[in-house]
């Protein structure tokens, strides 16, 4: 099923840039060298045409090419606010692909699909914890950049608090990673939610910013200091 599909992304390729993807994403796959938008305008298309079932199977088989610009089909068809009439497989699919993490590039896509099913079932907040104590470095940043959307209320509800604060205690279990994707991905949730609740995010810094990395508690309080 998925050959035609590989086949729209291929007929777009650019091998010259795709030389150059190479040396930037530092990873050792295929890369096609097409642009972002063209692969939202293909899967735009493709979504429009298949049902639910039919775009988790095709992003299953499109993340297994290990194709860079699949993967990022992959991710890109699963990322709706809505999915109906189950979103079930969507979420268990997104989910499945941390362990599969190994670029920025490539998590960041699927996470935001991720973000889409955890807003539409906060439940699946219980999964999302058990990432943070996993052995891979890509699934327990995802943990952070999956729930990024706790940061952008202005006036949240109180189960929405609750989540936020459920997260920050992760947060606060991580800060001893010293790793560098690690603590940009904390400084990247706080500098977030600085700018829709600054008081936590400044409480947050001054308890454990000597522990986080100083690239980090900085990053945390970027839009605070413009603002003094």
């Amino acid at each position: 099923m998925h050959e035609a599909y590989l086949a729209q992304l291929s007929d777009c390729a650019d091998p010259a840039r795709a030389v150059g993807m190479r040396k930037y994403h530092k990873v050792d796959r295929v890369y096609l060298g097409l642009a972002n938008p063209q692969i939202d305008a293909l899967t735009k298309e493709w979504r429009k045409e298949l049902d639910t079932p039919a775009r988790v199977a095709l992003s299953d088989a499109l993340w297994r090419t290990n194709i860079y610009e699949g993967r990022l089909a992959a991710a890109k068809l699963l990322t709706q606010a809505r999915i109906r009439p189950d979103d079930s497989a969507a979420w268990a699919l997104i989910a499945s692909w941390t362990r599969d993490f190994d670029s920025w590039a490539i998590a960041d896509h699927a996470c935001m699909a991720g973000q889409k099913r955890l807003v539409a079932d906060p439940s699946r907040l219980d999964e999302v914890e058990t990432w943070v104590a996993s052995d891979h470095l890509w699934t327990r940043r995802a943990a952070l950049v999956s729930t990024l959307p706790w940061t952008k209320q202005n006036h949240p509800k109180p189960a929405e608090l609750e989540a936020r604060a459920r997260i920050l205690g992760w947060i606060e279990t991580m800060v001893p990673d010293h790793q560098w994707f690690i603590q940009k991905a904390i400084g990247w949730w706080l500098r977030e939610l600085s700018k829709h609740d600054a008081q936590p995010v400044r409480d947050f810094v001054e308890t454990h910013g000597e522990d986080m990395r100083p690239f980090a508690a900085k990053e945390a309080l970027r839009y605070l200091r413009k603002k003094t």
